[in-house]
C-alpha cells in the first residue's frame, strides 16, 4: 500500500465519521461534507492502487529484461 491507497482510505474513514455526526446531529452540511470526503478517499485511493499497479508491471519487465 502507497501513501497515496493509505491517504484515500483515511480521507475515507474522515468522511464516514462526517456523515455518522451529520445524522446524529440531523445536519444535512456536514452529512454532504462527509460523502464528499469519502468520494475524494475513494478516488485518492483508486489513484493510489493503479500507480501501484504500473510500478509493479515496469518491475516486471524490468525483471524480465535482465534476464
Amino acid at each position: 500500500m502507497n501513501q497515496d491507497e493509505l491517504k484515500g482510505k483515511m480521507e475515507q474513514l474522515k468522511g464516514k465519521a462526517k456523515q455518522a455526526a451529520g445524522d446524529l446531529t440531523d445536519d444535512e452540511s456536514l452529512q454532504a461534507e462527509g460523502k464528499a470526503d469519502e468520494a475524494r478517499g475513494d478516488v485518492r485511493e483508486g489513484y493510489g492502487t493503479a500507480k501501484r499497479k504500473v510500478g509493479e508491471v515496469i518491475e516486471d519487465i524490468g525483471e524480465n529484461l535482465k534476464k
